[in-house]
């Protein structure tokens, strides 16, 4: 009896099959060229889609695994691409910008490949040129000296002589300056416009605001942030002050549009991380702000060590900590710029300079270096034949490695 029924379910089964068929035949006999047209249309879309979204996805899952391999890759060793001994590697300095290298030195400053060929060339008179560089953009101010010169990748965009000797510059990458000068009884914060004009000047006392310790620029040039320090009775306070100049301050007195006061800390550096969110490096962790015309502090990030390196750029704050480990007596924390921790690891690298360059950690002394990436993974820890005296990285892969005896571009390997 079973059997019976399921010959009578695959008979009707069958039937149905056919009818349907038979309906479906019936359709595209009576379908009109047009309907035909379309239909062929839509096959060949639905298949062009198909194929699109399977390139994608195996585009993505390549990427996805390349950036993986990358992470997860370590180096032993270094080949030497190009080597200069004919620098003068005593008297000048090295700059990573856009790519490129902003040599300077008491003499002039040129921008130059990692080959070390020449884009542009300047000439002037320092005694103790400092740079400051922000993507395309910079300035090099004469320390204890009066002469700013200004740069983008074309070469030379203004100069000033100051009133007052410089204490710090510094550069935004629309090509604004703020400049630090010692004024003696007082101390002045200049503001320059890429071509070297004059855009405000402020007078500042260790009273009111206080001794002037940092200033940045933001991207936009309308900003300027202050890092102020002063002694309130026995205690050491530290107001951070943001200056507007374009139409929203002009209202404000001395177009302060917002400031905030820190007693019992210390804040020796500031810094722009983009086009809107600034950073205090704190004796006791970091604070962030937030906002293209008037900042608001928007997190604080306290630690209960004592800080004794920092490095920075657009993506990562670091803070290093001794941890009284024998074995690896260094921590290291480094924080994405909303506060979040993206790791924390010790390790035991003798380094003396400490640094943000092209999206990796490099440490060095004068005859180790050891790169890491933003999530404080080694790639690569060595020694190298020379005397180091700086360490920066201009490409994919590729490091400028200046020593006592000349410039090597190297690659790690």
């Amino acid at each position: 009896m079973a059997n019976i029924i399921k010959k009578i379910k695959r008979k009707h089964k069958k039937k149905k099959l056919q009818a349907e068929r038979a309906k479906m035949e019936q359709s595209r006999q009576n379908r009109t060229p047009e309907d035909a047209y379309q239909e062929r249309l839509s096959k060949h879309r639905s298949a062009v889609i198909r194929r699109a979204v399977m390139t994608v996805v195996a585009v993505a899952a390549v990427a996805t695994l390349f950036f993986f391999y990358m992470e997860k890759r370590s180096y032993h060793n270094y080949k030497i691409l190009s080597a200069s001994e004919q620098e003068d590697v005593v008297a000048t300095n090295y700059a990573e910008m856009s790519g490129k290298i902003l040599r300077y030195s008491p003499d002039g400053a040129s921008l130059v490949s990692d080959t070390m060929d020449t884009y542009w060339s300047t000439l002037y008179e320092m005694q103790n040129p400092v740079a400051d560089v922000r993507d395309d953009r910079a300035v090099i101010a004469d320390q204890d000296g009066t002469l700013l010169e200004m740069f983008d990748k074309d070469g030379e965009t203004g100069s000033v002589t100051t009133s007052y000797n410089i204490i710090k510059a510094r550069v935004s990458s629309s090509g604004m300056v703020a400049a630090i000068l010692d004024g003696g009884d007082a101390t002045w914060i200049n503001f320059y416009g890429s071509d070297g004009t004059l855009i405000a000047e402020n007078q500042t006392h260790l009273a009111d605001p206080g001794y002037p310790l940092d200033v940045a620029v933001s991207d936009s040039g309308d900003i300027m942030m202050v890092a102020y320090q002063f002694v309130d009775g026995s205690e050491t306070t530290s107001y951070v002050a943001f200056y507007n100049f374009g139409d929203v301050g002009q209202s404000e007195d001395d177009r302060i549009v917002s400031g905030y006061t820190y007693d019992g800390v210390v804040i020796p550096q500031i810094m722009y991380l983009d086009g809107n969110r600034s950073a205090a490096i704190r004796d006791d962790g970091f604070t962030l702000y937030k906002g293209s015309q008037i900042p608001k502090e928007v997190e604080t990030i306290k630690v209960d060590k004592e800080i004794v390196s920092t490095f920075y750029d657009d993506n990562i704050i670091g803070l290093v900590f001794k941890n009284g480990d024998k074995d690896k007596p260094y921590t290291m924390r480094g924080y994405s710029t909303d506060g979040s921790l993206k790791f924390e690891k010790k390790f035991n690298i003798p380094y003396t300079t400490i640094k943000a360059s092209g999206g990796n950690i490099l440490l060095y002394n004068s005859s180790q270096i050891s790169v890491m990436n933003s999530r404080g993974v080694e790639k690569y820890s060595g020694t190298v034949d020379g005397t180091i005296s700086d360490f920066i990285k201009t490409g994919w892969n590729r490091y400028l490695l200046v020593l006592d005896n000349g410039v090597d571009v190297i690659k790690l390997s």
